[in-house]
C-alpha cells in the first residue's frame, strides 16, 4: 500500500513540475528580482518641483545665488506650491581633487564649503541638489566627473546633506550609459542617505526603456533651449515614452524656460501647461530673485501644477492630431481627465475652434462633463456630453480638467 501510494504521489509531482503554471511560476520569479531590482529610495512619487542654476545662469554661480534663491522661493509663494529643491548644476567644484581623491567646492565661488548651503536651504525647509556627470569630467569640463569615484563622491554628497542629484553624460569615454550609471545607482543606496536621482543621459540610449532600475527621472531629450521651436520639439521627443513614466520614475523633456525671455506669454503657458500634463519634472530655470507678475502667474498657477503632481502618475498622450492642432490628454484621480489643446500654427490669424472628443479621451459615451479652465480658473457654466470644443489662437492653449456629472 505504502509503494502503490508513494507511485501516486510522484505522478502528482511530475504531472505538476510540467503543468503550465510552472512556466508562470518562473514569470513571476523574474517579476519579483525585476522588482526587488528597482531603485527603491521611496522618492519622485510625484514629479519633483525645484528650481536649477543652468538656464539662467550657466557656469556664473555662487553660493550667495543659491541661499538668494532659497529665501525668493519662500518669500515669493512658490516653496508653499512645491518648489522645493533647489539644485546647483555644473561649475560648482574645483578642476582637481584633493590628495584623498574627494571633490572640492570652489573657493572663489562656495567658500562656506557645500555642507554649509546645505544646512542653509534645509533651514528654509528646502532641499539641496548638486551636480556630478558619469564621466572623467563634467560637460563644462572645469570640474571633475564621478566615473571611477562613484562611491567616494555618494559619500561626499550624503555626508553633505544632499537631497538631488543631476548626473550628465559627457567625457564618459565612450562607454555605454546603462554601464555607467547603475554603477552611481548602487553608491548612492549603500550610503542609506535618500537622494532623488536625476539621469541626464539626453535619451541617447532610450533611458526610458531601462532608467527605472537606475533613477528617479530619466532625460529623453536633449538640451533644451529657449525657443518655441525646440521646446515643442522636445515636447515630442518626450511624449514617445509616455507609457513608461510612473510614481518614481519620470520622463524628463528638460527645465523650463519660464522667465528667461525667449518665448512670449503665451507660449510660456503652453511649455507650462505640456510639461504639467506630461508629469515632467517642475524644475524652474530663470531667476526667481526677480521674476515678472505673469513669469509668477504661471510658475504659481495651483490648478495646472495639482494636474502634475495628480498622485495616479500618468503622463499625457496626444490623442489627436488635425493639422496645426493638438489634442493632448492625461487621466487623473477621481475619474477626472486632463486635456491640453494647442494651436501651433505660425501664421497669424483667428482662432482656430478645436473639437474634443469623448471616444479621443477615454470618457465613456453620453457622460455629462463638467470642465475647468484652469488657466482662466472658472468652472464653465455649459455642461458637455460626447465632445466640447474650445477657440484656441496662435501658438497659444487651453487647459481644462473634465469631471465626470452623470450618464446623458
Amino acid at each position: 500500500m505504502k509503494n502503490k501510494m508513494r507511485t501516486l504521489l510522484l505522478i502528482v509531482l511530475f504531472f505538476l513540475s510540467s503543468w503550465p503554471w510552472s512556466i508562470n511560476s518562473r514569470e513571476f520569479t523574474d517579476q519579483e528580482d525585476n522588482r526587488r531590482n528597482l531603485l527603491s529610495n521611496g522618492l519622485g512619487l510625484t514629479p519633483p518641483m525645484g528650481w536649477n542654476t543652468w538656464n539662467h545662469f550657466g557656469c556664473n554661480i555662487d553660493e550667495k545665488v543659491i541661499r538668494e534663491t532659497a529665501d525668493a522661493l519662500i518669500t515669493s509663494g512658490l516653496a508653499k506650491l512645491g518648489y522645493h529643491y533647489v539644485n546647483i548644476d555644473d561649475c560648482w567644484a574645483e578642476l582637481h581633487r584633493d590628495s584623498q581623491g574627494y571633490l572640492v567646492p570652489k573657493k572663489a565661488t562656495f567658500p562656506s564649503g557645500i555642507k554649509a548651503l546645505a544646512d542653509y536651504v534645509h533651514s528654509k525647509g528646502l532641499k539641496l541638489g548638486i551636480y556630478s556627470d558619469a564621466g572623467y569630467l563634467t560637460c563644462s569640463k572645469t570640474m571633475p566627473g564621478s566615473l571611477g569615484y562613484e562611491e567616494k563622491d555618494a559619500n561626499t554628497f550624503a555626508a553633505w546633506g544632499i537631497d538631488y542629484l543631476k548626473y550628465d553624460n559627457c567625457n564618459n569615454g565612450d562607454t555605454k550609459p546603462m554601464e555607467r550609471y547603475p554603477v552611481m545607482t548602487r553608491a548612492l543606496m549603500q550610503t542609506g542617505h535618500q537622494i532623488f536621482f536625476s539621469l541626464c543621459e539626453w535619451g541617447d540610449m532610450h533611458p526610458a526603456f531601462w532608467g527605472a532600475n537606475v533613477g528617479n527621472s530619466w532625460r529623453t531629450t536633449n538640451d533644451i533651449t529657449d525657443t518655441w521651436t525646440q521646446m515643442i520639439s522636445g515636447a515630442d521627443q518626450n511624449e514617445v515614452y509616455a507609457s513608461y513614466a510612473r510614481p518614481g520614475g519620470w520622463n524628463d523633456p528638460d527645465m523650463l524656460e519660464v522667465g528667461n525671455g525667449g518665448m512670449t506669454f503665451e507660449e510660456y503657458k503652453v511649455h507650462f501647461s505640456i510639461w504639467a500634463i506630461s508629469k515632467a519634472p517642475l524644475i524652474i530655470g530663470c531667476d526667481v530673485r526677480n521674476m515678472s507678475k505673469e513669469t509668477m502667474e504661471i510658475l504659481g498657477n495651483q490648478e495646472v501644477i495639482a494636474v502634475n503632481q495628480d498622485h495616479l502618475g500618468v503622463q499625457a498622450k496626444k490623442v489627436r492630431m488635425e493639422g496645426n492642432l493638438e489634442i493632448w490628454a492625461a487621466p487623473l484621480s477621481g475619474y477626472r481627465t486632463a486635456i491640453v489643446l494647442v494651436n501651433l500654427a505660425d501664421n497669424f490669424g483667428s482662432p482656430d475652434n478645436v473639437i474634443v472628443h469623448w471616444d479621443d479621451i477615454g470618457i465613456p459615451p453620453d457622460t455629462i462633463v463638467q470642465a475647468r479652465d484652469l488657466w482662466e480658473h472658472k468652472t464653465l457654466k455649459q455642461h458637455y456630453v460626447n465632445k466640447m470644443s474650445a477657440h484656441v489662437g496662435i501658438h497659444q492653449c487651453k487647459m481644462f480638467v473634465l469631471t465626470p456629472i452623470s450618464k446623458h
